[in-house]
Parts: structure tokens; sequence; C-alpha cells
């Protein structure tokens, strides 16, 4: 796969980037270098290689799933400028 100069420019206007003449034949060497990379990755053999998320396997990190700050509503009431019945009590917003 390769860009021309027209494909370049017309990348550039859609990124509403300005790209001289110069830079856009610049570019079209770059992205053509860079997709020629992309073609030599494509034949590489992968098929007896397993599917990963990171190249050093690890496992996640797991904590014990239990309440350890709870039961302090009026602790977090406190703070409210109004509340009733257990919770926060706000201006109505919505008609």
């Amino acid at each position: 796969m390769s860009v021309d100069l027209s494909t370049v420019k017309h990348v550039a206007s859609l990124a509403r980037l300005a790209v001289t003449d110069d830079e856009a034949e610049k570019l079209t060497a770059e992205l053509n270098g860079i997709l020629a990379f992309v073609d030599e990755l494509a034949e590489v053999d992968v098929s007896d290689v397993p599917p990963m998320t990171a190249v050093v396997e690890t496992a996640m990190k797991m904590r014990e799933d239990a309440v350890t700050d709870g039961n302090r509503v009026d602790d977090v009431l406190s703070n409210a400028p109004e509340t009733e019945d257990g919770y926060f009590l706000v201006p109505k917003v919505v008609e």
C-alpha cells in the first residue's frame, strides 16, 4: 500500500492542516515508509502466538470485598446545609 501526493493533501485538508507542497512531498515519503513497515509486520507468522494483553504476565491484585468505612451517615450529613430523613435537601431545579 502506498499514498501519493494528492492523498496526502486530501488527508491534510480533512485534518484542517496547512501543508505546503514541500511538506506534502516529505510527508508522502514518510507515510510510505510507515506503510511499508506495517506491510512488513503483516508478513510475520503469529499463528502460534497466544493472544495477550501485556508482554509480562501479571495477576490482578485483589482485595477483600468488605465495607470498611460505612454507616457514617451523621458524619456525612453534618456538612450539608439542609437535610431531611437522612438525605441531602437541595432546591428544586426542574419544573
